[in-house]
């Protein structure tokens, strides 16, 4: 009878679980990337934006039943779930509802904390959705992952909550919150930024670190968050708060990312990044224009959405006989190349690249217009800029920070304000 129940229980999953995504943050480690846009709303990869890995991953998951948690800069993604994921029949009970932070009629506050955020919609939750199960995700990572392995998983263990987590040598554990776990996964102890992370019970020389992903019973979940917004001392995080409380009480299990992980490179190897700041964003975009990458945006096995645009083909014109013009790059629809060097770079939709222009290893957001006898080295160019004629990014360091972002690893980062500030004391010295 109860395995009867069991599998009754399993075949019905789906339909009895929510989907909440966070996507209110900002993502302050991206600078002027995200004074525009919230961090899930960043584009990715030529034609995606970060926010698509989190839903194409429900989607391929047949986790249908979506609400996106939105407050910081919240238009252009709005817009973009609006216009590329309204799909879903509403009629067959799927959907991708935008939830952004409202004051309540008991509540003056906007969200205050990841935990915070979902209070505030949980008595939506209770009315309306009504859910068994929910599954709460960061809209911020780049990463393919089967939510319904953690959920079967979570159901299996009889735990009333679930942490997804990642193995990482433990002498790199130190900078995530660690989980120590016994042999059947159960999380015995919880710590963050440990200076001496626990290791796994079977590999001494890794840690499950959180992923931020976590499996709720609703009526758990409910019962925390009750509890949580009339703590003094809380700090309205999962992490922090509810996590750490659960861990106290016994009831919460991990969960492996190897056991879900649809996104492996040529070698076998899990992918997982966070790219919050412009180097790891840069380098993320340089592993896709590499010999074999690590991430795999052509696997039709495991697809990431994103919204539809109807666009030219990319157009490339040489007026003049080259030994070099393109390689190893990316180049997303309505580009139109003429006479310009183009290597380990990716272009994303509608860059026009003048006559004469260098760009290497660089990665260019939608819209942008660069100008003759340019030179782009080594930078992130934000939407919209209009790179005018002669210009060089990339060559000359000292010049660069006097008008440019200059990051860690020397990543120049530029927007068009940044552009205009230059424009005009060009202007005044001429004058």
């Amino acid at each position: 009878m109860l395995k009867q129940e069991a599998s009754t229980d399993r075949r019905n999953l789906a339909s009895q679980t929510l989907v909440l995504i966070l996507a209110g943050g900002r993502g302050s480690r991206l600078y002027e990337l995200t004074d525009m846009r919230a961090k899930p709303a960043v584009y990715f990869g030529g034609s995606r934006r970060i926010i698509d890995f989190a839903l194409s991953n429900c989607i391929n998951s047949n986790l249908l039943k979506i609400g996106v948690i939105t407050q910081y800069a919240a238009h252009s993604l709005l817009r973009h779930l609006q216009r590329g994921w309204s799909f879903l029949p509403y009629e067959r009970n799927q959907y991708i509802d935008m939830l952004p932070a409202r004051q309540q009629i008991d509540d003056k506050t906007w969200y205050r904390g990841t935990a915070d955020a979902v209070y505030q919609n949980m008595e939506m939750m209770k009315s309306h959705y009504r859910p068994k199960y929910v599954v709460i995700l960061a809209g911020d990572h780049i990463y393919k992952m089967n939510y319904n392995k953690m959920l079967e998983d979570h159901v299996d263990s009889g735990a009333r909550c679930t942490v997804g987590c990642i193995e990482v040598p433990r002498e790199q554990a130190t900078e995530f919150g660690v989980m120590a776990v016994n042999e059947k996964l159960k999380v015995k102890a919880f710590v963050e930024k440990p200076s001496d992370p626990p290791a796994m019970p079977d590999k001494p020389n890794s840690s499950l670190a959180s992923m931020g992903i976590y499996v709720f019973d609703a009526d758990y979940l409910y019962e925390m968050l009750e509890q949580e917004v009339s703590n003094p001392d809380t700090s309205h995080d999962f992490g922090k708060d509810i996590i750490p409380k659960a861990v106290e009480q016994g009831v919460i299990y991990a969960h492996p990312f190897e056991r879900s992980c649809e996104g492996r490179n040529t070698t076998g190897t899990i992918y997982w990044r966070d790219v919050g700041t412009i180097d790891s964003y840069w380098s993320a975009h340089m592993d896709l224009v590499s010999e074999k990458p690590q991430l795999d945006l052509y696997d039709e096995s495991w697809p990431i959405h994103g919204r539809p645009q109807q666009t030219a083909p990319a157009r490339f014109f040489y007026k003049k006989a080259r030994a070099h013009t393109l390689d190893n790059s990316l180049i997303a629809g309505g580009c139109v190349i003429t006479d310009a060097e183009i290597s380990n770079s990716v272009l994303f939709g509608r860059v026009h690249v003048n006559e004469d222009s260098v760009i290497e290893q660089s990665v260019i957001l939608p819209q942008v217009k660069i100008g003759r006898n340019c030179v782009i080295k080594r930078a992130v160019v934000d939407r919209h800029c209009e790179i005018p004629d002669g210009l060089q990014i990339g060559v000359d360091p000292e010049q660069d920070a006097k008008y440019f972002r200059i990051s860690k690893n020397g990543i120049v980062l530029v927007c068009q304000k940044m552009l205009d500030k230059l424009a005009k004391e060009k202007a005044s010295q001429t004058a």
